[in-house]
């Protein structure tokens, strides 16, 4: 059957980046169990143990799973029902002078936790700079839009007075704790090593004979060879499935976070202020032409949301590690970075929009004025209740107008032809100015993603890959 008659997951097919997709590849995955093979035979022969030069070089020499050992490891595995031991067989077979020593004293969960271990070490690595450079691309953004003023709102209701770049300066900010979560959790990651069958070590106690300086020498060397600072002090025939939890915590919190900032940029699309990339012949609707559809960033929702609910399954897989271990253990992050820089990127804003509706927002804007009023009228000597009660009436009666009558909010002419606030009349129509009430948001976005700024402080470590890598393309 070809490429287009039997089922692909989308994630692999359309949205994973290559080197993802590698990395947790059979081949990749397959090889790595070679390496451990390796590096135990080698450690063990550092050890003491009779192991020849010959056999260290056959396995040295035969690291990468051929199609063909793919194939007879296949074939081992439907006759020995044994994924582990079929491997072993078939890498005996390209590493003869060895055949004899491959898995000496190891489980397989010796192969299988401490590969997973360095598959999700290195696809850390793989993630972490991608969202240092998301994190990047938006503070450039963030920066040259600080001073551009946006009605805010809170309760999805108008508020006060933002700009564009603090409001990027929010979803930075959330991005910055994802990128401390995981690297946190990288750095916390530790080795299983060698550690037998139910975390005892008894069969190398057996191989050592007892010599127990031996065993930890013996993981020493494994750590050092497989890139790990340390092994897990206790193991059971797996490491703790703890781990996974604490990984899957730390990484899904990042759908979370990408899903809260598309949605932000979907009602803002809605509003015609901001928008995604959309290319030159890209096409909104199949029915209606004029559209266009965020669809990038609705991607992104979708597998964000997917993303964050995955820690319900590693905590069910960890709370059901029944004594010493049991069998019913289980790349949605790397897609959302590559959506999420491609959108990064390519965020498109509309001043003049938004100009407009800000001005359209004057039928808001006298609400927002009002606590500048209440200040001022206290400033000349005025009662603050007595001006927030007035205030308040007046602006509801305001509202009155607007809802049930379809008219124009008149809450500035009211207020003018109250006596009461007489002293701040002349002030009234000065007021009006969007930009006198964005506060101190072009400052804050300075200060956080400006020069010197803690974001570039933190992405310091990501420099060299933001500054040589590309836009992120879609496959679709």
């Amino acid at each position: 059957m070809g490429g287009y008659d039997t089922y692909q997951t989308p994630l692999d097919s359309r949205y994973s980046s290559e080197e993802m997709k590698r990395l947790f590849g059979r081949r990749s995955r397959h090889g790595t169990w070679r390496k451990l093979w390796l590096w135990l035979a080698e450690a063990e022969k550092e050890c003491g143990l009779d192991i020849s030069d010959e056999a260290i070089s056959q396995l040295a020499s035969h690291l990468e799973v051929t199609d063909e050992d793919f194939e007879l490891a296949a074939q081992e595995e439907k006759r020995r029902r044994h994924d582990v031991m079929s491997h072993v067989h078939v890498y005996g077979l390209s590493a003869p002078a060895a055949a004899g020593i491959i898995h000496a004293g190891a489980t397989s969960c010796y192969i299988t936790d401490n590969t997973e271990l360095i598959l999700m070490k290195e696809g850390l690595d793989l993630l972490l700079p991608k969202l240092a450079r998301v994190i990047y691309i938006l503070s450039e953004f963030a920066m040259k839009w600080r001073y551009e003023p946006t009605l805010g709102y809170t309760h999805y209701q108008p508020a006060q007075m933002v700009t564009v770049g603090k409001r990027a300066a929010g979803w930075i900010q959330d991005l910055m704790m994802d990128l401390e979560d995981i690297e946190r959790a990288r750095e916390d990651l530790k080795f299983r090593g060698a550690q037998g069958t139910t975390g005892t070590q008894a069969s190398f106690m057996e191989l050592f004979r007892g010599d127990e300086a031996k065993i930890d020498k013996l993981n020493v060397l494994l750590c050092e060879k497989a890139g790990f600072k340390d092994c897990y002090s206790v193991s059971t025939q797996t490491y703790t499935r703890k781990v996974d939890l604490r990984l899957a915590n730390a990484i899904t919190g990042l759908g979370a976070t990408v899903q809260r900032l598309t949605s932000d940029i979907r009602h803002l699309a809605n509003m015609k202020e901001l928008e995604e990339p959309f290319e030159k012949d890209q096409i909104g609707s199949s029915a209606m032409a004029y559209k266009r559809n965020p669809m990038r960033s609705e991607r992104l929702c979708s597998l964000g949301r997917k993303l964050a609910s995955l820690p319900v399954n590693f905590s069910n897989t960890y709370s059901s590690q029944w004594l010493e271990r049991s069998l019913d253990d289980s790349s949605f992050t790397d897609a959302l970075l590559l959506g999420l820089e491609n959108v990064a990127n390519g965020l498109v804003v509309y001043p003049k929009r938004i100009d407009a509706h800000n001005m359209l927002q004057r039928e808001e804007l006298p609400f927002m004025i009002t606590e500048n009023v209440i200040m001022k009228i206290v400033s000349k000597g005025g009662n603050r209740q007595e001006a927030h009660e007035k205030v308040r009436v007046l602006s509801h009666e305001a509202g009155h107008v607007v809802k049930h009558e379809g008219g124009q909010n008149d809450l500035i002419e009211r207020i003018k032809k109250d006596e009461y606030f007489k002293p701040v009349w002349d002030e009234l129509d000065e007021m009006m100015d969007p930009k006198l009430y964005i506060g101190r948001s072009a400052r804050i976005v300075e200060k956080f993603c400006g020069q010197g700024s803690v974001v570039e402080q933190r992405l310091s470590p990501y420099k060299s890959y933001i500054s040589k890598a590309g836009t992120a393309e879609l496959n679709v």
